[in-house]
């Protein structure tokens, strides 16, 4: 059931701007596994799937760091060097696992047919992003899409956010973030955009309603019911 809790809905959402991790895929197995992999190859216990799900958010390093941190805080050179094998084995293995959230294809193809622009923005690395979209055939759904790599700063810090507002000459009011996690929350109010939140995704023990968005959706379906 979407909770509306801004009066200043149905949001106009020219440009709807969509979070991808926890947003339109569930990716937590395959990034689990990847981080596991390294763990097991470093002669670590590997961590559970719930504790996974917990690190997701702020880019695969630092997913990664957090993973080796359980048991002992890595040196830069150590996460260095966790990171090549991370990334060969994840790059290898992005959609073992990994699915699109139910609702998330048909509303893509709404809001398309709609004319709205539609932009993928997430924290997670170019390389990986580009290939799990195309793979899973939702790239040409997009306008713009901004991974954590593509500009100087990414989310919490509002510039993507910004920049995609830029790239469709709308102002931020006529834009629209959804997203999971208090990375978008935050994003989305340094830049003063609205944005809603997902019930599904990866934002911890914490509701998302504490978050604070302008709306929460359970499924990503009811996205259409908060537009103008």
């Amino acid at each position: 059931m979407t909770v509306q809790l801004n009066a200043s809905a149905p949001f106009p959402a020219r440009v709807v701007l969509l979070d991808l991790d926890g947003t339109l895929i569930d990716t937590a197995p395959d990034l689990a596994g990847a981080a596991n992999h390294v763990l097991r190859k470093l002669g670590r216990e590997p961590a559970e799937m719930s504790v996974i799900r917990g690190f997701i958010g702020n880019g695969v390093r630092e997913l990664m760091r957090r993973a080796l941190s359980i048991q002992q805080e890595p040196s830069e050179n150590e996460l260095d060097a966790a990171m090549v094998d991370f990334s060969q084995y994840y790059g290898a293995h992005l959609l073992d696992h990994s699915q699109i959230y139910p609702g998330v294809r048909d509303t893509l193809k709404a809001l398309q047919a709609q004319g709205r622009e539609l932009v993928c923005i997430t924290n997670k690395a170019q390389a990986f992003t580009l290939p799990i979209l195309q793979q899973l055939d939702l790239y040409d759904y997009f306008g713009l899409v901004l991974s954590g790599d593509s500009l100087p700063k990414k989310k919490p810090d509002p510039l993507p956010l910004l920049h995609a507002a830029g790239h469709f000459h709308q102002p931020v009011s006529d834009c629209l973030l959804v997203g999971d996690s208090r990375n978008d929350t935050q994003a989305a109010r340094a830049a003063t955009m609205p944005v809603a939140c997902v019930t599904y995704g990866y934002h911890g023990d914490e509701p998302v309603q504490a978050l604070h968005p302008d709306a929460v959706l359970d499924n990503m379906s009811e996205l259409l019911d908060i537009l103008a």
